[in-house]
């Protein structure tokens, strides 16, 4: 039995995850993949509550982003994945707000 072809397992791999950075330019968190890259090498980035500096780390539908945007910590639940950079009503498919439970 032939190994697996990288390409196709690259393929495979794309549709079920996507890199933090093109998923924060994609939902229109922000306005280029270099300032994503800069947000979370900041450490302004949070993935289910662990914190990354790495652009290239992996997200999945159902995680949750931490966002500590200059104005405002954002949490949001990614809901899917996008190819390309859309219009803010298509971006905003992409993910859901995460309502904190604030006392009682």
């Amino acid at each position: 039995m032939k190994p697996p072809d990288p390409r196709q397992t690259a393929q495979i791999e794309d549709v079920s995850w996507q890199r933090l950075d093109k998923f924060l330019f994609h939902a229109r968190f922000a306005r280029t993949r270099a300032i994503a890259a800069t947000l979370i090498g900041a450490g302004c980035v949070r993935i289910n509550r662990q914190m990354t500096e790495k652009p290239h780390a992996k997200l999945r539908p159902g995680d949750v982003l931490t966002l500590a945007l200059p104005r405002d910590v954002l949490v949001v639940r990614v809901r899917s994945l996008a190819q390309r950079r859309g219009p803010a009503e298509e971006a905003r498919q992409l993910y859901d707000e995460v309502k904190e439970a604030g006392p009682g």
